[in-house]
Protein backbone atom coordinates (compact mmCIF):
# COMPACT_ATOMS: atom_id res chain seq x y z
CA UNK A 1 0.00 0.00 0.00
CA UNK A 2 1.48 3.34 -1.07
CA UNK A 3 0.39 6.40 0.91
CA UNK A 4 1.04 9.81 -0.59
CA UNK A 5 1.97 12.23 2.22
CA UNK A 6 0.68 15.14 0.16
CA UNK A 7 -2.80 14.76 1.60
CA UNK A 8 -5.59 17.24 1.20
CA UNK A 9 -7.40 17.02 4.56
CA UNK A 10 -5.99 14.96 7.42
CA UNK A 11 -7.50 14.32 10.86
CA UNK A 12 -5.07 13.36 13.64
CA UNK A 13 -6.51 11.91 16.87
CA UNK A 14 -5.44 9.91 19.92
CA UNK A 15 -6.22 6.20 20.06
CA UNK A 16 -5.92 5.48 23.79
CA UNK A 17 -6.56 7.74 26.82
CA UNK A 18 -4.75 10.88 25.66
CA UNK A 19 -1.10 11.87 26.10
CA UNK A 20 -0.20 9.71 23.07
CA UNK A 21 2.16 12.28 21.60
CA UNK A 22 -0.27 13.76 19.06
CA UNK A 23 1.42 17.15 19.34
CA UNK A 24 4.69 15.83 17.98
CA UNK A 25 2.97 13.92 15.16
CA UNK A 26 1.02 17.04 14.14
CA UNK A 27 4.19 19.16 14.20
CA UNK A 28 6.15 16.64 12.14
CA UNK A 29 3.46 16.26 9.49
CA UNK A 30 3.05 20.02 9.31
CA UNK A 31 6.75 20.46 8.53
CA UNK A 32 6.66 17.68 5.93
CA UNK A 33 3.33 18.36 4.23
CA UNK A 34 3.16 22.19 4.37
CA UNK A 35 -0.55 22.66 5.20
CA UNK A 36 -2.18 26.02 4.62
CA UNK A 37 -4.27 25.61 7.80
CA UNK A 38 -3.87 23.66 11.03
CA UNK A 39 -7.14 23.75 12.97
CA UNK A 40 -7.96 22.30 16.34
CA UNK A 41 -11.05 20.38 17.38
CA UNK A 42 -11.76 18.70 20.71
CA UNK A 43 -12.92 19.92 24.09
CA UNK A 44 -10.91 22.93 25.23
CA UNK A 45 -8.01 23.90 27.53
CA UNK A 46 -8.36 20.69 29.57
CA UNK A 47 -6.06 19.02 27.05
CA UNK A 48 -2.35 19.79 27.02
CA UNK A 49 0.01 19.07 24.14
CA UNK A 50 3.77 19.05 24.51
CA UNK A 51 6.04 19.87 21.58
CA UNK A 52 9.81 19.65 22.05
CA UNK A 53 12.18 21.37 19.64
CA UNK A 54 15.84 20.96 20.53
CA UNK A 55 16.22 21.94 24.15
CA UNK A 56 12.97 23.91 24.24
CA UNK A 57 9.71 22.30 25.35
CA UNK A 58 6.28 23.88 24.86
CA UNK A 59 3.23 22.79 26.87
CA UNK A 60 0.15 24.30 25.25
CA UNK A 61 -3.59 24.06 25.89
CA UNK A 62 -5.35 26.17 23.24
CA UNK A 63 -3.18 26.95 20.22
CA UNK A 64 -2.76 24.01 17.78
CA UNK A 65 0.42 21.95 18.25
CA UNK A 66 1.32 22.68 14.65
CA UNK A 67 2.24 26.25 15.59
CA UNK A 68 5.88 25.29 15.03
CA UNK A 69 5.20 25.32 11.29
CA UNK A 70 5.37 29.07 10.72
CA UNK A 71 3.62 29.17 7.32
CA UNK A 72 0.27 27.76 8.47
CA UNK A 73 -2.79 29.67 9.55
CA UNK A 74 -3.73 28.40 13.04
CA UNK A 75 -7.41 28.02 13.89
CA UNK A 76 -9.68 26.78 16.66
CA UNK A 77 -12.91 25.24 15.39
CA UNK A 78 -16.41 26.17 16.55
CA UNK A 79 -16.80 22.97 18.59
CA UNK A 80 -13.96 23.93 20.94
CA UNK A 81 -14.33 25.79 24.24
CA UNK A 82 -12.06 28.82 24.61
CA UNK A 83 -10.70 30.30 27.82
CA UNK A 84 -9.77 33.83 26.66
CA UNK A 85 -7.06 34.19 29.31
CA UNK A 86 -5.32 30.97 28.28
CA UNK A 87 -5.69 31.79 24.58
CA UNK A 88 -4.28 35.32 24.84
CA UNK A 89 -1.41 34.14 27.05
CA UNK A 90 -0.39 31.50 24.49
CA UNK A 91 -0.53 33.97 21.61
CA UNK A 92 2.24 35.96 23.29
CA UNK A 93 4.12 32.94 24.67
CA UNK A 94 4.37 31.38 21.22
CA UNK A 95 4.54 34.62 19.23
CA UNK A 96 1.67 33.60 16.95
CA UNK A 97 -0.43 36.77 16.90
CA UNK A 98 -1.59 37.62 13.41
CA UNK A 99 -2.00 34.02 12.27
CA UNK A 100 -4.12 32.47 15.04
CA UNK A 101 -7.91 32.69 15.07
CA UNK A 102 -10.93 31.25 16.85
CA UNK A 103 -14.30 30.54 15.32
CA UNK A 104 -16.80 33.22 16.26
CA UNK A 105 -19.15 30.47 17.55
CA UNK A 106 -16.70 28.89 20.03
CA UNK A 107 -18.13 28.50 23.52
CA UNK A 108 -16.45 30.54 26.26
CA UNK A 109 -15.11 29.39 29.63
CA UNK A 110 -15.33 31.99 32.38
CA UNK A 111 -14.27 32.00 36.03
CA UNK A 112 -17.66 30.75 37.19
CA UNK A 113 -17.26 27.61 35.08
CA UNK A 114 -13.84 26.94 36.60
CA UNK A 115 -15.17 27.37 40.13
CA UNK A 116 -18.12 25.05 39.43
CA UNK A 117 -15.68 22.48 38.02
CA UNK A 118 -13.30 22.61 40.98
CA UNK A 119 -16.10 22.80 43.51
CA UNK A 120 -18.02 19.78 42.23
CA UNK A 121 -17.42 16.69 44.37
CA UNK A 122 -18.59 14.52 41.47
CA UNK A 123 -16.35 16.11 38.83
CA UNK A 124 -13.21 16.85 40.82
CA UNK A 125 -13.14 13.80 43.11
CA UNK A 126 -15.03 10.96 41.41
CA UNK A 127 -14.42 11.71 37.73
CA UNK A 128 -11.02 13.36 38.15
CA UNK A 129 -11.76 16.52 36.16
CA UNK A 130 -8.86 18.80 35.25
CA UNK A 131 -10.66 21.72 36.89
CA UNK A 132 -10.41 23.90 33.78
CA UNK A 133 -14.15 24.58 33.54
CA UNK A 134 -14.85 22.56 30.41
CA UNK A 135 -17.64 20.33 31.75
CA UNK A 136 -19.70 23.19 33.19
CA UNK A 137 -19.07 25.34 30.10
CA UNK A 138 -20.24 22.56 27.79
CA UNK A 139 -23.25 22.06 30.07
CA UNK A 140 -24.16 25.74 29.70
CA UNK A 141 -23.64 25.46 25.96
CA UNK A 142 -26.12 22.60 25.73
CA UNK A 143 -28.59 24.57 27.87
CA UNK A 144 -28.10 27.55 25.52
CA UNK A 145 -27.08 29.94 28.27
CA UNK A 146 -23.34 30.21 27.52
CA UNK A 147 -21.42 32.95 25.72
CA UNK A 148 -19.72 32.67 22.35
CA UNK A 149 -16.41 34.07 21.15
CA UNK A 150 -18.21 36.74 19.11
CA UNK A 151 -19.57 38.15 22.41
CA UNK A 152 -16.11 38.68 23.99
CA UNK A 153 -14.56 42.09 23.14
CA UNK A 154 -10.96 41.01 23.82
CA UNK A 155 -11.32 38.26 21.21
CA UNK A 156 -12.78 40.47 18.48
CA UNK A 157 -9.60 40.77 16.41
CA UNK A 158 -9.05 37.00 16.56
CA UNK A 159 -12.46 35.72 15.42
CA UNK A 160 -13.41 34.38 12.01
CA UNK A 161 -15.70 31.82 10.39
CA UNK A 162 -13.23 28.93 10.63
CA UNK A 163 -15.47 26.46 8.78
CA UNK A 164 -15.72 28.79 5.79
CA UNK A 165 -11.96 29.45 5.80
CA UNK A 166 -11.12 25.73 5.88
CA UNK A 167 -13.58 24.74 3.16
CA UNK A 168 -12.44 27.53 0.87
CA UNK A 169 -8.85 26.41 1.42
CA UNK A 170 -9.79 22.86 0.48
CA UNK A 171 -11.60 24.18 -2.60
CA UNK A 172 -8.32 25.80 -3.62
CA UNK A 173 -6.58 22.42 -3.40
CA UNK A 174 -4.44 23.28 -0.38
CA UNK A 175 -3.68 20.95 2.51
CA UNK A 176 -5.38 21.15 5.92
CA UNK A 177 -4.65 19.37 9.19
CA UNK A 178 -7.44 18.93 11.73
CA UNK A 179 -5.89 18.33 15.13
CA UNK A 180 -7.72 16.35 17.80
CA UNK A 181 -7.31 16.48 21.57
CA UNK A 182 -7.65 13.99 24.42
CA UNK A 183 -7.98 10.32 23.43
CA UNK A 184 -10.55 7.82 22.26
CA UNK A 185 -10.76 6.16 25.69
CA UNK A 186 -12.23 9.27 27.29
CA UNK A 187 -14.75 10.05 24.55
CA UNK A 188 -18.16 10.94 26.01
CA UNK A 189 -19.75 8.47 23.57
CA UNK A 190 -17.19 5.67 23.26
CA UNK A 191 -14.98 5.95 26.33
CA UNK A 192 -15.08 4.50 29.85
CA UNK A 193 -18.21 6.40 30.93
CA UNK A 194 -18.63 8.13 33.35
CA UNK A 195 -14.86 8.59 33.56
CA UNK A 196 -14.76 10.57 30.32
CA UNK A 197 -14.50 14.13 29.05
CA UNK A 198 -17.52 16.30 28.23
CA UNK A 199 -17.86 15.49 24.51
CA UNK A 200 -16.86 13.00 21.84
CA UNK A 201 -13.19 12.90 20.83
CA UNK A 202 -13.33 10.69 17.74
CA UNK A 203 -12.18 11.72 14.27
CA UNK A 204 -15.77 12.34 13.13
CA UNK A 205 -16.23 14.83 15.95
CA UNK A 206 -12.96 16.62 15.20
CA UNK A 207 -14.11 17.08 11.60
CA UNK A 208 -17.51 18.33 12.78
CA UNK A 209 -15.87 20.70 15.28
CA UNK A 210 -14.22 22.41 12.34
CA UNK A 211 -17.20 22.39 9.99
CA UNK A 212 -15.67 19.84 7.61
CA UNK A 213 -18.03 17.26 6.13
CA UNK A 214 -17.09 13.55 6.06
CA UNK A 215 -16.63 13.45 2.29
CA UNK A 216 -13.82 16.02 2.54
CA UNK A 217 -11.59 13.92 4.84
CA UNK A 218 -8.79 12.13 2.99
CA UNK A 219 -6.74 10.57 5.80
CA UNK A 220 -7.30 9.75 9.47
CA UNK A 221 -4.15 9.15 11.48
CA UNK A 222 -4.69 7.61 14.91
CA UNK A 223 -1.80 7.97 17.35
CA UNK A 224 -1.05 5.14 19.76
CA UNK A 225 1.50 5.03 22.56
CA UNK A 226 3.63 1.90 22.96
CA UNK A 227 2.85 2.06 26.68
CA UNK A 228 -0.59 3.70 27.06
CA UNK A 229 -1.03 6.16 29.91
CA UNK A 230 -4.02 7.59 31.72
CA UNK A 231 -4.37 10.58 34.06
CA UNK A 232 -7.07 10.53 36.71
CA UNK A 233 -9.76 7.99 37.52
CA UNK A 234 -11.36 5.31 35.38
CA UNK A 235 -10.87 1.74 34.12
CA UNK A 236 -7.47 0.86 32.65
CA UNK A 237 -7.40 -2.85 31.80
CA UNK A 238 -3.67 -3.13 31.05
CA UNK A 239 -2.44 -0.90 33.89
CA UNK A 240 0.80 -1.98 35.54
CA UNK A 241 1.87 -1.22 39.08
CA UNK A 242 4.01 1.87 39.79
CA UNK A 243 6.83 -0.52 40.67
CA UNK A 244 6.61 -2.24 37.30
CA UNK A 245 6.58 1.13 35.51
CA UNK A 246 9.59 2.24 37.56
CA UNK A 247 11.51 -0.86 36.53
CA UNK A 248 10.89 0.08 32.90
CA UNK A 249 12.06 3.62 33.60
CA UNK A 250 8.65 5.13 32.76
CA UNK A 251 7.48 8.07 34.84
CA UNK A 252 5.25 10.73 33.32
CA UNK A 253 3.06 13.62 34.42
CA UNK A 254 0.04 15.27 32.79
CA UNK A 255 0.69 18.46 30.81
CA UNK A 256 -2.29 20.32 32.31
CA UNK A 257 -2.75 18.79 35.76
CA UNK A 258 0.83 17.63 36.44
CA UNK A 259 -0.71 14.54 38.04
CA UNK A 260 1.28 11.29 37.66
CA UNK A 261 0.22 9.31 34.63
CA UNK A 262 -0.86 5.72 35.16
CA UNK A 263 1.14 3.40 32.90
CA UNK A 264 -0.15 0.34 31.03
CA UNK A 265 0.88 -2.38 28.63
CA UNK A 266 -0.01 -2.23 24.94
CA UNK A 267 -3.73 -2.90 24.46
CA UNK A 268 -4.28 -4.49 21.06
CA UNK A 269 -8.02 -4.99 21.54
CA UNK A 270 -8.59 -1.33 22.37
CA UNK A 271 -6.31 -0.23 19.52
CA UNK A 272 -8.35 -2.20 16.98
CA UNK A 273 -11.68 -0.88 18.28
CA UNK A 274 -10.35 2.67 18.33
CA UNK A 275 -9.09 2.37 14.75
CA UNK A 276 -12.48 1.04 13.68
CA UNK A 277 -14.59 3.82 15.21
CA UNK A 278 -12.15 6.53 14.11
CA UNK A 279 -12.07 5.19 10.55
CA UNK A 280 -8.27 5.14 10.70
CA UNK A 281 -6.34 4.96 7.45
CA UNK A 282 -2.91 5.13 9.10
CA UNK A 283 -1.46 4.70 12.58
CA UNK A 284 1.40 6.36 14.40
CA UNK A 285 3.25 4.65 17.25
CA UNK A 286 5.04 6.80 19.82
CA UNK A 287 7.45 5.77 22.56
CA UNK A 288 9.14 2.93 20.67
CA UNK A 289 12.30 3.90 22.57
CA UNK A 290 10.49 2.66 25.68
CA UNK A 291 10.14 -0.76 24.06
CA UNK A 292 13.90 -0.79 23.45
CA UNK A 293 16.07 2.17 24.55
CA UNK A 294 18.56 1.25 21.82
CA UNK A 295 16.07 2.77 19.35
CA UNK A 296 16.24 6.24 20.86
CA UNK A 297 16.66 8.88 18.17
CA UNK A 298 16.64 6.43 15.23
CA UNK A 299 15.23 7.95 12.02
CA UNK A 300 15.73 4.97 9.67
CA UNK A 301 13.37 2.00 10.00
CA UNK A 302 16.16 -0.39 8.98
CA UNK A 303 18.10 0.65 12.07
CA UNK A 304 15.37 -0.27 14.53
CA UNK A 305 16.20 -3.24 16.72
CA UNK A 306 14.51 -6.62 16.25
CA UNK A 307 12.29 -6.20 19.37
CA UNK A 308 11.11 -2.80 18.12
CA UNK A 309 10.33 -4.12 14.64
CA UNK A 310 8.42 -7.02 16.15
CA UNK A 311 6.42 -4.60 18.31
CA UNK A 312 5.48 -2.55 15.24
CA UNK A 313 4.58 -5.71 13.30
CA UNK A 314 2.31 -6.93 16.09
CA UNK A 315 0.76 -3.46 16.48
CA UNK A 316 -0.09 -3.38 12.76
CA UNK A 317 -1.69 -6.79 13.12
CA UNK A 318 -3.71 -5.63 16.13
CA UNK A 319 -4.79 -2.32 14.61
CA UNK A 320 -5.44 -3.64 11.12
CA UNK A 321 -3.91 -0.68 9.27
CA UNK A 322 -0.36 0.40 8.34
CA UNK A 323 1.89 2.00 10.95
CA UNK A 324 3.41 4.83 8.93
CA UNK A 325 4.93 7.02 11.64
CA UNK A 326 7.15 5.79 14.49
CA UNK A 327 8.38 8.18 17.17
CA UNK A 328 11.74 7.26 18.70
CA UNK A 329 12.05 10.08 21.23
CA UNK A 330 10.48 13.35 22.39
CA UNK A 331 12.37 15.71 20.06
CA UNK A 332 10.66 16.70 16.80
CA UNK A 333 13.37 15.19 14.58
CA UNK A 334 13.27 11.80 16.33
CA UNK A 335 10.77 10.09 14.04
CA UNK A 336 10.57 7.54 11.25
CA UNK A 337 8.20 8.52 8.45
CA UNK A 338 7.18 5.56 6.25
CA UNK A 339 4.29 7.19 4.45
CA UNK A 340 5.98 7.06 1.05
CA UNK A 341 7.06 3.47 1.52
CA UNK A 342 4.02 1.63 2.84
Amino acid sequence: MVIDPQMVCTVIVGGFFGDEGKGKIVAHIAHRDHPAIISRGGVGPNAGHTVKIGEKSYGIRMVPSGFVYADALLCIGSGVLVDPRVFLHELDLLNVRGRTFVDLRCGIIDEAHIQRDKGSEHLSKKIGSTGTGCGPANSDRVLRVGRQAKDVPELAEFTMDVAEEINETLDDGDSVILEGTQGFGISLYFGTYPFVTSKDTSASQIAADNGVGPTRIDEVIVVFKAYPTRVGEGPFSTEMTPEEAHELGIEEFGTVTHRPRRIGEWDGKMARYSAMVNGATQAAITGIDRVDPACAGVTDYRKLTAPAKEFVRKAEEDIGIPVTLISTGPELSQIIDLRKER
